[in-house]
């Protein structure tokens, strides 16, 4: 961290209005940030699933030869915390389960593994949905299945039928229509927010020092 700070301008700083001097500091409120173009042209990027050995200062020693870089990472991936928005190891996500879910909102008992038992019950539920799957050879591609997920309320979800329907459309394509229905613990709707966070890119190395030179022009201009 100390060389991404470096790269900082310096400015004065005075901790009252009377101070008779003035002490330089590092500028840290200086921001730099990526093009959506260049994050959202997948030539320039790698698909990669975070790990639960992995840090930001990992990966970046691992795919830029330098721990340092590891805010190339998180910006990349606009991580602004990496404490919060960065997955968490399977024992830290239980602990975290745990204590969110302990207490009078939940599990109203503030025993140790009180709220992950809580959490996993299947009476305990966070969301209700509809799934509705269609197959057949539409627009022409045959064998194409579309899924549509959507979230619903409980009473919704109390009345949704499991069922299964045949037609045809105008232009004579068969349509095998399934409706079913899915909930998600507590639990499990915790585990699928931390599985998405694995979910990121990094940015290739052969764009990095052109990103380093740019970064330096930008964060520290004179």
């Amino acid at each position: 961290m100390a060389d991404y700070f470096n790269n900082f301008p310096i400015t004065f700083y005075s901790a009252s209005n009377t101070a008779t001097s003035l002490d330089t500091v590092t500028n840290i409120i200086a921001r730099f940030g990526f093009e959506e173009s260049l994050k959202e042209n997948s030539s320039a990027f790698y698909p990669y699933t975070i790990k639960d050995t992995d840090t930001p200062e990992i990966i970046a020693a691992k795919f830029y030869n330098n721990p340092e870089r590891h805010w190339i990472v998180l910006s990349f991936n606009d991580i602004i915390d990496p404490q919060y928005d960065w997955p968490l190891p399977y024992p830290s996500f239980t602990k975290y389960v745990d204590e969110k879910y302990s207490g009078p909102s939940y599990a109203n008992n503030t025993t140790s593994g009180a709220g992950l038992t809580w959490a996993k019950d299947a009476s305990h539920i966070q969301s209700y949905y509809k799934i509705v799957t269609r197959k057949g050879a539409i627009n022409n591609i045959e064998n194409k299945t579309i899924t549509e997920k959507l979230e619903i309320d409980a009473n919704t979800y109390a009345n949704v039928a499991a069922t299964t329907t045949n037609y045809t459309l105008a232009d004579g394509t068969a349509i095998v229509e399934t409706v079913s229905k899915e909930t998600l613990t507590y639990y499990q709707y915790e585990e699928n927010l931390n599985e998405e966070k694995r979910k990121i890119r990094l940015l290739k190395p052969e764009f990095v020092s052109a990103i380093m030179k740019e970064f330096r022009e930008v964060i520290n201009p004179s």
